[in-house]
């Protein structure tokens, strides 16, 4: 059915109900243009976006770099596919990504794809290959993707029910969740466990937890996962695909640690809003799987990478880390005060720009409240702000606001989410 400019969002929502599988799930917003931290609907409606494109615009919707990158290569080549010619492009954003890397200081490699979840199902395939080690070692409330491999490492039942049977080899530890009475040591306790007991190659893991509520890792857990990797022979594997390419500040989220995973994994907001990821890591690990081990037929598509230099360029500058910082202190600043006063705020939490809080019944029980979070995202939208929940208990509101947004728009942004979770909660 074509979509003609002018169409109502019903027209276009009754058209989706008809055509697009019921299994994805969808918000009643219908976009006809976006810019910057805006969306505008068929209707004209305008939106500001704490969205981002689920962390796809960390650089801003039509970020104008990336567009003109974009434009210049279309008119060179759409696909050559790298396996059968050789792009500089795609070079060029390895190249990027290895001196943006944190894996250390040493020579290193990237590979180029399509998704986060193919992204982290090849930092398996590459840990197993460098270890010869099959085991994959995830946490709760983590979320890899929705492949059967990258499904059976994400956590939350609701995207596995009637999937089964799943990818054996992958071993689950309790995830650090302060909040909720799992410390450092409570997780760390079963990780040496399962290392001990089981052949694990890698240990995958987000230094935020993205869809399992944007949990960040405490202070002392990546150095002390690190230690236990490197005990026991196992990599670090760091899924950056939702805390990356400048979503909490750095580059990557990791960097906050002050530790050197061995694989870094980055997709979303990498490729400026075209699909690209990629997986990062030194050159004798990235190596280690012989010719032809790896590949795929759009990976690395050029007019993505063209995009993903404008991006990279840009999170890499010293105004994007100034912008970060400021974006924290507003945000954390203003969720900190709404949570003073809203009895179901439980607790605000994040890294950087990247925040969250947590709805409860009450303070004292802390039971989560799924209903409180559904209610503030649609009440939030009538009054034209785009707003997600998460968490395991799908009881988190998440702000993954483009970091291009203006002071008036964030502070008006807020504004509305401070009325809408006041008004779930009456």
């Amino acid at each position: 059915m074509a979509i003609e400019q002018g169409t109502s969002s019903e027209r276009v929502i009754a058209a989706r109900e008809r055509h697009v599988a019921r299994g994805i799930a969808t918000t009643p917003i219908v976009v006809a243009r976006a810019e910057g931290a805006k969306v505008e609907d068929l209707d004209g409606k305008v939106y500001i976006d704490f969205a981002g494109g689920l962390g796809c615009q960390n650089t801003g919707h039509g970020f104008p770099p990336a567009v003109a990158a974009i434009h210049e290569q279309v008119d060179r080549y759409l696909h050559q596919c790298f396996m059968v010619g050789l792009y500089e492009p795609y070079i060029d954003v390895c190249r990027r990504l290895g001196e943006l890397s944190p894996c250390g200081s040493g020579d290193q490699k990237s590979l180029l794809l399509n998704s986060g979840a193919e992204a982290v199902e090849n930092a398996v395939k590459i840990a197993r290959a460098a270890t010869g080690k099959p085991g994959v070692l995830v946490f709760e409330n983590a979320f890899h993707g929705r492949t059967l491999l990258t499904m059976t490492m994400t956590h939350k039942e609701d995207y596995k029910r009637g999937f089964g049977p799943f990818a054996p080899e992958v071993y689950r530890a309790p995830g650090p969740y302060p909040y909720r009475g799992v410390s450092s040591d409570d997780s760390l306790g079963d990780v040496e466990s399962l290392l001990a007991e089981h052949e694990i190659g890698c240990v995958v893991v987000e230094p935020v937890q993205g869809e399992g509520g944007f949990i960040p890792l405490p202070d002392d857990f990546p150095a002390r996962l690190l230690e236990l990797c490197r005990k026991h022979g196992a990599l670090f594997v760091a899924d950056e695909v939702q805390s990356g390419t400048g979503r909490t500040g750095p580059v990557w989220a990791i960097e906050h640690y002050g530790v050197e995973p061995d694989l870094v994994v980055s997709g979303k907001s990498l490729g400026g809003g075209l699909p690209l990821a990629g997986v990062t890591g030194p050159a004798e690990i990235m190596d280690a799987v012989e010719p032809g081990g790896l590949g795929g037929t759009f990976g690395g598509n050029p007019v993505a990478c063209a995009a993903a230099l404008a991006v990279l360029d840009e999170v890499d500058s010293d105004k994007w880390r100034a912008r970060a910082n400021e974006l924290t202190d507003l945000m954390a600043s203003r969720l900190l005060r709404i949570q003073a006063g809203n009895d179901h705020c439980g607790q605000v939490r994040g890294l950087g720009p990247m925040q969250a809080v947590e709805l409860v019944r009450d303070k004292e029980s802390k039971e989560p409240a799924a209903d409180l979070a559904k209610a503030t995202t649609a009440d939030a939208r009538e009054h034209g702000l785009l707003l997600l929940s998460c968490g395991t208990y799908g009881n988190v509101i998440r702000i993954l606001v483009p970091l291009v947004i203006s002071d008036g728009d964030l502070s008006q942004g807020l504004e509305i989410l401070e009325r809408a979770l006041g008004d779930a909660g009456a």
